[in-house]
């Protein structure tokens, strides 16, 4: 009985710590921040997964950031009375 115990302790431990872990990826990918925290436990399911991060991280810094909404848009005002023609 004492062999049964231990196997139902130990799996009961190896079942907690892989559901922490899946809680913890879903949790970090809807964060957008899984690059940092599941990036090792990745990279040793899924060696290709670094090359991948990689390759996220250089397409980020290449993207230009949109103007600001109330900003100006060629050399002209953002707001609304300014872009409309007098017809008067």
């Amino acid at each position: 009985m004492d062999e049964v115990l231990i196997f139902v302790v130990f799996a009961g431990c190896v079942a907690a710590v892989l559901g922490i872990l899946w809680w913890l990826a879903s949790r970090v990918r809807r964060r957008g921040i899984g690059g940092d925290v599941m990036g090792p436990f990745e990279e040793m399911w899924h060696p290709a997964a670094h090359r991948f991060r990689a390759e996220v991280r250089v397409q980020e810094t290449r993207t230009v950031p949109m103007p600001p909404q109330g900003g100006k848009r060629n050399g002209r005002g953002g707001n609304a009375a300014e872009l409309t023609p007098d017809l008067s």
